[in-house]
């Protein structure tokens, strides 16, 4: 009933006419669609919980693939598939024919044959052992990359098929064992989820490199089980590279401290006090932590309890000082080790990731519009009008990044006000264009910043691999698992993203014999996104 608070009493309802009374039923049925919408997500997450088959999912509108210009035609034979070049040494080996005697030798004719051999292999190491004139023992070092009972090949063969074959556990025990392999569950176990700090540092490096050069990067998250219960996957990353991280909230508070990418610190900076002027925090309030002359804290501890002294904890008031003045002390440790400095954060709209310079999804934006009910011929002609007007408007977006210029950009301003601003006759979706439009400068955040996407596409492909991971094995049960489930995760993503195969990365990293030369990966990100 608290939807309804708007319509009339009964006696007002009879003065109304014919076209009033129209629109106030269309309102009406905007009202049970949104409802009804409510009450479907609802039951879907019922049925995710009790396990059951959830909605479909809805299909896409498909502006960006319309609004993409079209191919120009190809001239002349169609090409083949290419020459096939071999990663690997292509060993040669001459296969001889019965001839006749006289027969004239024309050389040979190549056919380039690819195969894979694979077998297991045990090796027994008898270690010499000595003991020197004084007493000392000396027992003679293992092979490099030797770490434990399972070499470095047989290690990487596991994480690769764990974390980019997406295969389970159970199945991948199964395939180790047929092929010969000693090993227990527990040992598998331990191969996917011990001793890898070096590679949890890595991704962690990533991140770090990808926030002090990127121009912008695009943010998402997805749910994600963890010791048994519901959490969130945030991801960060763009073109060159990704980064997962599993926590038990979604809140900004979050994604502020995973914006300090590893560092614990709280900085009072004007960073920070810019972003509490924005939420609303009082300058009373801002100016008893200005005249505190400690600006840096180590740790939550120690800015905790900063609050405490300056009595934060005791104001009962809104907007909730504590939260406004920590969410600003991240946010200033942020701009402190130089992450985000002068990056767009690109998002779908959620509220967690409207931090610093923010732009917005088109694809979202639109699908409100595809998305919403209709209910009659004049609804849907609306809709269908005004869906038509926001992919012309894209399409010339995507034109303006090619060739960007003062002059088109102030058009395309006031084109938005009259596409975002015109009475369809459709209260609902009047509303939701007014919503829209108050988006305006981070819809039109491309203007200033032309290098940027207008979707979150980026994020969309990169969190497919973490719902696939979700999917295929649930969720995960320790620290550790799921420390290193996020951090491969990030890492295969971003050896992709960098036309590094995977598995000559975890081949260098292992110390495989004849393995490739890969640099940490934060090099090639630092080396990709700084600016020539």
């Amino acid at each position: 009933m608290d939807s309804l608070h708007h319509v009339p009493p009964l006696a007002t309802l009879s003065a109304l006419n014919r076209a009033e009374l129209e629109a106030l039923l269309g309102e009406l049925f905007g009202e049970v669609a949104t409802l009804k919408q409510t009450v479907a997500e609802l039951r879907e997450e019922i049925a995710r919980l009790k396990g059951l088959k959830g909605r479909p999912n809805i299909k896409p509108s498909g502006m960006d693939q319309g609004t993409a210009p079209p191919k120009p035609p190809t001239q002349g034979k169609q090409t083949g598939r290419g020459k096939v070049t071999p990663r690997v040494k292509v060993e040669e080996e001459v296969i001889r024919v019965e001839i006749p005697r006289g027969s004239i030798f024309k050389g040979h004719e190549p056919f380039l044959v690819q195969d894979l051999v694979i077998s297991a292999k045990a090796t027994r190491y008898l270690r010499e052992r000595w003991i020197t004139p004084d007493g000392r023992a000396i027992l003679a070092p293992l092979p490099q990359g030797i770490d434990g009972h399972f070499g470095p090949e047989l290690r990487r063969f596991v994480l690769v098929q764990y974390h980019q074959g997406q295969s389970t556990m159970p199945r991948l025990l199964a395939l180790l064992r047929s092929m010969g392999v000693a090993i227990s569950k527990r040992q598998l176990v331990r191969l996917l989820n011990e001793n890898h700090d070096g590679f949890i540092a890595e991704a962690q490096d990533v991140l770090r490199a990808g926030l002090e050069t990127s121009p912008w990067v695009s943010v998402d998250d997805t749910g994600a089980r963890h010791a048994g219960k519901n959490g969130f996957c945030t991801q960060i990353g763009n073109e060159w590279f990704t980064w997962f991280r599993t926590r038990s909230s979604k809140s900004r508070l979050n994604f502020l401290d995973l914006l300090r990418a590893g560092h614990t610190d709280y900085v009072l900076n004007d960073a920070a006090y810019d972003y509490m002027r924005d939420q609303g925090l009082p300058a009373t309030t801002i100016a008893r932590l200005k005249a505190e002359p400690e600006m840096r804290f180590s740790d939550q501890t120690a800015w905790q309890a900063h609050l405490d002294r300056l009595g934060f904890n005791a104001l009962k008031v809104t907007p909730d000082p504590v939260k406004v003045a920590t969410e600003g002390a991240l946010w200033g440790s942020v701009q402190a080790h130089e992450f985000l400095c002068d990056a767009v954060v690109l998002s779908d709209d959620a509220g967690q990731f409207n931090i610093g310079r923010h732009a917005l999804c088109w694809v979202h934006a639109e699908r409100l519009v595809h998305k919403l009910d209709t209910f009659t011929d004049q609804h849907r002609a609306a809709q269908t009008r005004v869906r038509s007007l926001i992919w012309d408007f894209y399409a010339d977006l995507k034109a303006y990044q090619l060739q960007p210029s003062q002059r088109r950009a102030t058009a395309l301003r006031k084109r938005f006000d009259r596409i975002f601003l015109r009475p369809t006759g459709f209260v609902t979706l009047d509303r939701l264009l007014a919503r829209l439009h108050d988006n305006k400068a981070e819809l039109l955040m491309v203007l200033e910043r032309p290098e940027i996407p207008l979707n979150t596409n980026v994020s969309e492909n990169d969190v497919r691999s973490h719902v696939t991971r979700r999917k295929v094995s649930g969720g995960t049960r320790s620290d550790i698992g799921r420390d290193c489930r996020d951090a491969f995760l990030s890492l295969a993503k971003t050896c992709d993203k960098l036309g590094i195969a995977l598995w000559d990365y975890l081949g260098s990293r292992l110390k495989v014999a004849g393995h490739a030369i890969i640099e940490p990966l934060d090099h090639y990100v630092r080396a990709r996104l700084r600016p020539a």
